[in-house]
């Protein structure tokens, strides 16, 4: 089943609008070409600000994805005077708003270029926001019909060390999340995270790892699967192995009690649901692209989570659709926990796992101007890329260590089978710059290929 953005418009915002449109009167096609006039978009401002990370996350993220800190804040005016207001992570989105989109936008009825997802997130997030408050309505009530009063979120870090782990989900726990999403890294001892992180947890505390498929292959993934599946916390592994092994991925369902979770596309939706590879789906790109997919996911009766990463601007976008998708029951990530400012003046709440789902105009929140003052930045002219030096070491002396070589998440472009598979003990850490010839001389030969010390 799939929707087009006309199907979506015609039941969603044209439906909605058909009051304005009713009625025998010329007052009343008056009133309607007005309304209609109010929804073209007047003025659109972008704000680039960089958000610091909370310590702990810190440690790992500068290791990583140092520019995950870069967000861009688009405000939509409209000539109704209505302000609409969304957010890009500028380098990590499935599509951030050029200059040419917001050019083409200027004029145009924010009703009807919404469901674009060629927008990109801050603007397409910024126009449900804007034509939703002209309308004094919830963004849900423009997606669809609410089945959710309130929404599973996920405390999200990336793969860091046990303690770092441990001490994250205690905080997790504290502030009333139930769920865990990390990474599952061979440069990392996952059987001491999840021991150590299941220590500070209690067992109804679920905790996701995602392997991005780094266990290479069912026959070496299944073992240390199986080891892990034995903490009542965990409760999905993402991406084992490879997606396009579908007979893989039948082994590992087949193998291991725990749900599998998969990116929704690859491979195709109708082959991963046939051929069952998988328990569930990872969804989120743009609001068209996830409301399709969370039709065929409810066709097939599977669960997914929300996937859409940002500061708490897009993780409160994000409850508006687990309002209105009814196998959006799976913990959404949203990453917003790593960053010290929400960028709202009130912080998403969170009880027993769940948030609610806004039901005031647009998004249903109001932006931090004081805190966006304090934290903007001229726009990079790319993606920042400070030198970064990791040293991976073994517990038999050995060592190995990486320079970032600008892809995101680069260590993965050494991970798959260039390096030692998963080990007990192995852990990871940055080396600091300390601007001696030869951190500089490590540095380069790691930059070109990993440079492996033996004992």
């Amino acid at each position: 089943m799939s929707f087009s953005r006309r199907d979506f418009l015609k039941a969603g915002v044209l439906g909605a609008s058909a009051f304005f449109v009713a009625g025998p009167s010329g007052a009343g096609v008056a009133l309607a070409a007005k309304k209609h006039r109010s929804l073209e978009i007047a003025e659109i401002e972008r704000t680039t600000v960089k958000v610091p990370y909370r310590e702990t996350p810190a440690r790992s993220m500068n290791r990583e994805l140092p520019h995950w800190r870069y967000s861009e804040i688009c405000e939509v005016t409209l000539k109704s005077g209505h302000v609409g207001f969304g957010e890009t992570l500028l380098y990590y989105t499935w599509g951030a708003p050029t200059d040419e989109a917001v050019k083409q936008s200027i004029g145009k009825n924010a009703a009807e270029i919404m469901w674009s997802d060629e927008l990109g997130a801050g603007l397409q997030m910024a126009c449900f926001d804007a034509v939703g408050k002209a309308n004094d309505a919830p963004v849900h009530a423009l997606l669809g019909h609410k089945v959710h009063d309130k929404t599973p979120l996920s405390w999200w870090n990336i793969d860091t060390s046990a303690e770092d782990m441990a001490s994250e989900c205690t905080e997790a726990y504290k502030q009333g999340y139930m769920a865990y999403k990390t990474k599952g890294r061979p440069w990392f001892d996952v059987w001491e995270q999840v021991d150590k992180a299941a220590k500070v947890v209690p067992d109804n505390f679920k905790i996701d790892m995602d392997f991005n498929d780094t266990l290479l292959d069912a026959k070496r993934g299944i073992p240390i699967l199986k080891d892990l599946e034995k903490y009542p916390q965990v409760q999905i592994f993402e991406t084992p192995i490879p997606q396009s092994d579908i007979a893989g991925n039948q082994a590992i369902c087949a193998a291991t009690d725990v749900d599998i979770a998969m990116h929704y596309g690859n491979p195709k939706p109708v082959i991963a649901i046939r051929e069952k590879i998988c328990d569930g789906f990872i969804i989120g790109r743009g609001a068209s692209f996830t409301m399709n997919g969370g039709a065929v996911s409810a066709m097939a009766d599977m669960p997914f989570w929300l996937q859409l990463v940002g500061t708490s601007i897009t993780a409160t976008y994000s409850l508006h659709f687990g309002g209105v998708l009814s196998h959006a029951t799976w913990p959404a990530v949203n990453c917003h926990q790593l960053y010290t400012h929400t960028l709202l003046t009130k912080p998403i709440v969170v009880k027993d796992g769940f948030a609610k789902v806004p039901d005031g105009p647009g998004l249903g929140v109001e932006l931090d101007r004081d805190a966006i003052a304090k934290l903007r930045v001229p726009k990079p002219k790319s993606r920042p890329e400070p030198k970064r030096l990791l040293l991976t070491t073994w517990p038999d002396g050995r060592k190995m260590y990486v320079g970032n070589t600008g892809r995101v998440n680069f260590m993965l472009s050494v991970g798959r089978g260039k390096m030692p598979y998963f080990e007990r003990g192995v852990t990871t850490t940055l080396v600091p710059d300390d601007g001696s010839s030869k951190w500089q001389e490590i540095y380069e030969k790691a930059r070109k290929a990993p440079l492996m010390i033996k004992p």
